[in-house]
């Protein structure tokens, strides 16, 4: 089952859309809102799911689907917590610094907790006040879960996982490392996210979300160029089960939690830092890689940061080479 949420209002309005993206369905009447079913999943999941059974049997009424109708799925959330999943980016970004990594960080997970009162929609620039900020894209797979128990395990956390989708997780790469110096942790050069215009239900990935992964290729064109492929089932050092829990250790979880993975990042085939696709590697999921291994084989970064007028574009592909979750399109914006 797909789930969007057409612009309307702060929450938007809840719709099932077809597997194909085509059409959708009006779900207002079984809940106004996609956080409203989630607070309610047990009795409102059996009615979307018929639902989306008569919309792919043309059974009842229907509606073109337009992304660019979209607002994100949540609009807004009651939490949207990050975590680095993939920890040869972390890896990475500390050798480019010359600093040393904990052995920790191989065992226990980063997390921040971003902000979670209005995301931007799929199709919505990426508003930028000042270029020298250091503007980056950060492609990632998140998760939505139900109520998550306080101190749960990682199975009850994978069990807690109703939906699954994309985000571009905005970053002002220039902000970060003087936020970090006062030792409390992320906030202005944290801006709003982006989601996919739809997000769905396990089962709609069958065996390409397994072991709480998602196992398909992140595709990342930046200004219509191909700048990642890589794939999201490898080099994920900690699944979203084990993310979850790990964000639940002292306190339950809210339906409508938002987790991410943090920004998707393979090594090379020869076990070293990743290669641009034109090199034949598999590319990058953010700019402040590319910059790190330009600065570990070169000595410095000459990639720049996002400027007004670039645009960034986000997917995962089935085997027919059709968006599952649609796109995240954005281009920055000077306000």
């Amino acid at each position: 089952m797909k789930l969007a949420s057409l612009k309307h209002g702060r929450d938007g309005r809840l719709v099932v859309v077809s597997n194909d993206l085509a059409w959708y369905a009006d779900a207002g009447h079984i809940a106004p809102t996609l956080q409203a079913a989630l607070d309610d999943w047990g009795r409102h999941e059996p009615d979307l799911r018929n639902l989306a059974t008569d919309l792919e049997h043309e059974a009842i009424p229907r509606e073109r689907f337009h992304e660019h109708d979209a607002a994100s799925p949540l609009p807004r959330a009651y939490q949207w917590a990050d975590g680095s999943a993939y920890v040869n980016h972390v890896a990475l970004v500390r050798q480019a610094r010359g600093a040393e990594m904990p052995e920790t960080f191989w065992h226990d997970p980063l997390m921040y907790q971003g902000g979670s009162d209005g995301f931007l929609g799929p199709r919505e620039a990426i508003p930028l006040k000042d270029e020298s900020w250091g503007c980056d894209l950060e492609a990632e797979v998140v998760v939505v879960t139900g109520d998550v128990p306080l101190g749960a395990t990682r199975d009850q956390a994978l069990e807690a996982i109703l939906l699954i989708g994309l985000t571009n997780d905005v970053s002002l790469r220039n902000l970060i490392p003087g936020e970090l110096a006062k030792g409390f942790g992320f906030f202005q050069s944290k801006p709003a996210s982006a989601f996919s215009p739809v997000f769905v239900t396990p089962d709609v990935l069958g065996d390409w979300w397994r072991d709480g992964k998602l196992h398909r290729k992140l595709m990342v064109d930046l200004n219509g160029e191909p700048f990642g492929r890589a794939e999201a089932g490898e080099d994920m050092t900690f699944d979203f089960g084990t993310l979850v829990a790990h964000a639940a250790k002292s306190r339950k979880l809210g339906a409508g939690t938002i987790v991410g993975s943090g920004t998707v990042s393979n090594r090379d085939a020869d076990g070293g830092p990743g290669k641009p696709i034109a090199q034949g590697g598999v590319g990058y999921s953010c700019l402040a890689e590319v910059r790190t291994v330009e600065t570990i084989r070169e000595g410095k970064p000459t990639t720049a940061f996002l400027k007004p007028g670039d645009t960034v574009r986000i997917w995962a592909e089935d085997d027919h080479h059709h968006p599952i979750f649609g796109a995240i399109e954005q281009t920055v914006a000077a306000i």
